[in-house]
């Protein structure tokens, strides 16, 4: 059997993505970055690792030095962050956010890959999910160590500082994770399953990583799903209810992302929350949503996805703008940042029901013949569009951070119509006899 003990060095490595994710925003707002400009930045870390994990992906399934994939991925992440360290260009400081999301992009589908070495078929959902907790909980470390650091070392030293100085230690961290994932990756697989296998098995994989709550579209998923991704044939058999159900998405997920693209400035510059605050709000959002994973599976066993999605969505629409009310009816008291934790804990818990509620509904509106391709095309769309949202978001956030989440709440309470439209011609699912243990 082959050992898990690869799976820490990766987790290192996702301490260091984890922190990284919020630190280089509150980083570019610290140099003097424009509420526009941070989101392009966001914008173009959400759209840089399709293209990482197309390229990556496509040399590992034909056969290239897997391990060494991602080798170069971990380097390339490390000497990213060590670049925004060393500068207060708010150009460079954009290039090299995106360069290192494309390096963690292009990572995740030869990690899908390595994870089913030695492996049965039918092992492969909890390989995955193993993978997923593995950087999940890394994810989560790093927002912990994010919130320590920044703690307490931005009042004796400085904001600036303790940012730079915690950059330096995840480029160090990511260094680390690849000198140990040299000695610990497992040997290059001999044959490589098919692609439309492991697409299959992700599928039935619901357990999803700690960094969905904020990061909601993985590259690896995006890879596997869209590798026999033909067209023609999906465009000639997308039925009228899936198209408004993608169309729905598109207008979910650029509400998501108009606002989380410009949210860091909001809370560090126009709420005044320090780095430490900021990280753990994020934190608390990404644990709700890990913590709720399991309760939210077993009532979309139970409950009709397409109602609880819905529930769900209705929800972020409001507590989206309910963060600039928040601000504005309580400003710098404890009671407001009180408030904004079960509003941020609130949004995790709302995107654990968001998340495991997707798969099923689009395999249930799709056509047999087309499942797997309906499902790249999701994780596709909700990319483009949480990418084009972030972009949008820094735009609006210029004029106006109450206009720009009461605009982020109106596109997911349009998507939330759209698919609450279909909701009764969906067609239904089979009914199921619970389990022996179904309730526990």
């Amino acid at each position: 059997m082959v050992s898990d003990r690869w799976l820490l060095a990766w987790a290192l490595g996702s301490i260091a993505l984890g922190a990284t994710s919020l630190l280089i925003p509150l980083y570019f707002v610290s140099i003097g970055g424009s509420t526009l400009l941070l989101g392009v930045l966001a914008g173009t870390a959400a759209a840089a690792g399709a293209p990482g994990a197309l390229l990556f992906g496509r040399l590992a399934d034909r056969g290239g030095k897997r391990r060494h994939l991602v080798l170069v991925a971990l380097g390339l992440a490390a000497v990213a962050i060590a670049v925004v360290s060393a500068t207060e260009s708010v150009p460079v400081v954009i290039a090299g956010n995106a360069v290192l999301w494309f390096a963690a992009g292009a990572a995740a589908p030869v990690l899908t890959l390595l994870v089913t070495v030695g492996r049965l078929e039918r092992d492969w959902p909890g390989r995955f999910a193993a993978l997923n907790r593995y950087q999940g909980w890394g994810w989560a470390g790093g927002l912990v160590l994010g919130l320590a650091w920044t703690a307490l070392l931005s009042g004796p030293l400085g904001v600036v500082f303790a940012q730079r100085t915690l950059l330096w230690l995840c480029a160090g961290v990511t260094a680390l994770a690849a000198v140990l994932a040299a000695g610990w990756l497992p040997a290059d697989p001999i044959e490589s399953p098919r692609p439309s296998r492991i697409a299959r098995a992700i599928a039935r994989s619901r357990r999803l990583p700690v960094r969905s709550a904020t990061f909601p579209v993985g590259p690896g998923r995006l890879y596997w799903l869209t590798r026999s991704f033909h067209p023609r044939q999906i465009a000639a058999r997308l039925t009228p209810t899936l198209s408004v159900y993608f169309l729905a998405v598109v207008a979910v997920f650029t509400g998501f992302g108009v606002f989380w693209g410009p949210l860091p400035s909001y809370l560090a510059g126009t709420l005044g929350y320090s780095s430490g605050i900021v990280f753990a709000l994020y934190l608390v959002s990404s644990l709700g949503s890990a913590l709720c994973y399991g309760l939210a599976g077993r009532l979309a066993e139970r409950y009709d996805a397409i109602g609880l999605q819905s529930a769900g969505l209705l929800a972020r629409a409001g507590l989206h703008p309910a963060v600039a009310v928040v601000g504005l009816a309580l400003p710098g008291s404890a009671v407001g940042l009180v408030t904004n934790g079960v509003v941020f804990t609130t949004i995790g818990v709302a995107w654990a029901v968001i998340a495991i509620t997707a798969a099923s509904i689009v395999t249930r509106l799709a056509p047999p013949t087309i499942r797997g391709e309906a499902l790249g095309l999701y994780t596709a769309l909700s990319g483009l569009a949480t990418g084009v949202g972030s972009v949008l978001g820094g735009w609006l956030g210029g004029y106006g951070f109450t206009l720009a989440f009461g605009v982020a709440g109106g596109f997911v309470f349009a998507g939330t119509v759209l698919i609450a439209a279909i909701w009764q011609r969906a067609p239904r699912p089979e009914p199921t006899v619970p389990g022996p243990t179904e309730g526990d």
